[in-house]
């Protein structure tokens, strides 16, 4: 540990003792004091169970729900797999298509007559 100067070493002592005489000066005197730092606590005391219990409390209820949303969740990736899978290969069952609608290939097409041959 490196040595400090004694200026340094004075300070924090100075303001070590700073401190300590401003906690003494706060500390309860008397019933009054001694009521309001007993109040103090048990308030403290009263909000950390409360937040104990209202975290306990959403924690169950996250685990309760995680079925129900893993459940969901997996629904939405096979539909989302499903479109996919239309997007790329089309519809292939006739039972999809609404009548009047034909499925056909985007691009050019050329008919070639089979007649015509020499």
């Amino acid at each position: 540990m490196p040595q400090m100067n004694r200026d340094q070493r004075n300070a924090a002592w100075q303001a070590a003792n700073q401190w300590r005489a401003r906690a003494a000066q706060t500390q309860p005197t008397g019933l009054m004091g001694s009521l309001k730092l007993l109040l103090t606590w048990l308030a403290f005391g009263a909000l950390m169970i409360v937040g104990v219990v209202l975290g306990l409390f959403f924690l169950l209820i996250g685990w309760a729900m995680m079925p129900f949303v893993r459940h969901k969740m997996k629904k939405r990736m096979e539909q989302m797999r499903a479109d996919h899978a239309q997007d790329i290969g089309g519809s292939y069952t006739h039972s999809d298509a609404s009548p009047g609608q034909h499925d056909a290939l985007e691009g050019s097409y050329e008919v070639k007559d089979d007649h015509h041959r020499p």
